[in-house]
């Protein structure tokens, strides 16, 4: 059987071929074949003599060695070629567009992770699936119609409860499993997308993704669904709070160079991108009573004015000091800050039957410090208020369980920021303060003179008197407002104090 191709007949002078499209279709063609051919010869063939033959530049050949390097299978090799991607400023689109098509996983969570990155390696993420009838807030269940029917309620704060919702719901496994399985992964995209001016909502998204990202199996989904590409970009912004979100979730992702799992309220503030320093010791903040990861640690409070003008210049002013200044002045240190929910009143609560003790938080807390490697390398407390009980209750707690030995033997120190160590007057308050009734139990266990207060003292002298770690506390002298109405002296000077332990001092705070 024979085939014919009939062709018109065109004359062989090439000087009537000069034309500008027969020029470009012609260095269009030459382009492909040189991809094609260096990347059958690279990719999918040992290096051999016959490489050195390929017709291409010297800077094409130089990406596509370093996209064969990031697929060695020595673990050396493939992270320096990640450095190597990461530290390179001078490509063209196209070429930053070959690394994104064919590099793996691992490769772009590597460079998700690398602070000097090219946002170029990060394609797009997929396009999403068209909405339903409901709305961009319609995630199911009785409880929409039920809270519609008191009146008009804003999708922004409808999506704000479910939203906080599914954050608890992600700290289960198997519900993460169900979250992907109905497409939850592609939902809470188009809602980051859909509020981008709201920060709040993005942060409790990312919670989601971190919580996702904790388990490995669903790995895999999460890169397909673009959000690396997504977080990538949040950690070029520059705000703290932000970045320590995307900062959690990829060092979840990376199991190349991360063995810690950082569960929900666990943020490293330094280091948050792959490094080469050493790390010698932990910091660890832990906030006390209406406090929270970040704003805890902020400088005092400022004009709008000199915040701005804080946004050009860090050395005046920092949301975030632990991130902003310990961490410059001290590279060698891990820093994190744990962050949990506290209430004054059960009326305020989010949920006033999740009603959570001391004793029962430390033993949360200190799980979730320990699965992030916390006992691993010498370390030091630093907390505030209602954090400087969980320290101690932590600390005792770990000195009964043999496999938190390590916590123990690490420990080298220990700062109290005006910690209420025989009970606060914010408690007395409660019955006479509208705001406090119905005081939460929080507020009940910082009662002044409390049983359970001086009984966690006492325990905690006797456990930390032939210990190897040094004690410093610190003392308000001026009172705090609580909300708008409250002003009052939280923690007295004779109940900061840690008897004989104490090495403390005033502050005008």
């Amino acid at each position: 059987m024979k085939s014919y191709i009939y062709l018109h007949t065109v004359s062989l002078d090439n000087r009537e071929n000069h034309g500008i499209v027969y020029q470009a279709r012609k260095e269009l063609h030459k382009a492909v074949r040189k991809v094609l051919a260096t990347s059958a010869k690279i990719l999918r063939n040992p290096f051999a003599a016959p490489f050195s033959t390929v017709d291409i530049e010297d800077h094409e050949c130089a990406l596509w060695l370093l996209l064969r390097k990031s697929r060695s299978g020595d673990k050396t090799e493939q992270l320096e070629a990640v450095q190597e991607m990461s530290e390179t400023h001078h490509w063209h689109d196209y070429q930053y567009r070959i690394i994104a098509q064919a590099c793996d996983p691992r490769v772009l969570i590597g460079l998700a992770r690398s602070k000097e990155s090219d946002l170029r390696f990060f394609l797009p993420p997929p396009p999403l699936p068209s909405l339903k009838e409901g709305g961009l807030w319609c995630f199911g269940g009785n409880g929409l119609p039920y809270a519609e029917s008191f009146g008009e309620v804003p999708s922004a704060t409808v999506e704000m409860f479910c939203l906080e919702a599914i954050v608890k719901h992600s700290e289960i496994s198997t519900h993460c499993d169900k979250i992907k399985a109905n497409g939850g992964l592609q939902l809470l995209q188009r809602l980051y997308q859909f509020h981008k001016d709201c920060p709040k909502v993005q942060r409790n998204i990312m919670r989601i993704i971190g919580n996702m990202a904790l388990n490995e199996h669903l790995h895999s989904p999460i890169v397909r669904s673009g959000w690396v590409s997504i977080v990538a970009e949040a950690m070029k912004s520059h705000h703290i709070m932000k970045v320590s979100h995307a900062a959690r979730i990829l060092a979840n992702l990376d199991r190349e160079t991360v063995q810690e799992k950082y569960q929900d309220g666990v943020y490293v503030l330094h280091p948050q991108h792959r490094t080469s320093q050493p790390i010698r010791a932990d910091v660890l903040f832990i906030h006390g009573l209406m406090g929270a990861a970040f704003k805890t640690w902020r400088q005092q409070d400022s004009e709008q004015v000199v915040i701005e003008k804080a946004l050009e210049d860090e050395d005046r002013y920092t949301t975030c000091w632990p991130k902003t200044w310990l961490a410059r002045d001290c590279p060698a240190l891990r820093i994190i800050s744990v962050e949990y929910d506290t209430t004054l009143s059960d009326w305020r609560a989010r949920c006033p039957m999740e009603r959570k003790s001391i004793a029962f938080r430390s033993n949360e807390l200190l799980r979730k410090l320990r699965a992030a490697g916390v006992g691993d390398r010498p370390m030091i407390w630093i907390s505030h208020s209602m954090g400087g009980l969980l320290v101690k209750k932590m600390l005792l707690e770990a000195s009964k369980k043999p496999e938190m030995s390590t916590v123990i033997n690490n420990t080298r120190g220990i700062i109290f920021y005006s910690v209420p160590h025989h009970g606060s007057h914010l408690a007395e308050y409660s019955v006479n303060i509208r705001y406090l009734l119905f005081p939460s139990l929080e507020v009940k266990e910082l009662s002044k003179d409390s049983p359970a207060l001086k009984a966690l003292q006492d325990d905690f002298l006797e456990f930390a008197k032939d210990k190897n770690f040094q004690v410093l506390s610190f003392v308000e002298t001026l009172p705090t407002y609580i909300g708008s109405m409250i002003k009052l002296h939280v923690v007295p000077v004779e109940s900061a104090g840690i008897d004989s332990l104490k090495i403390c001092w005033p502050l005008d705070a």
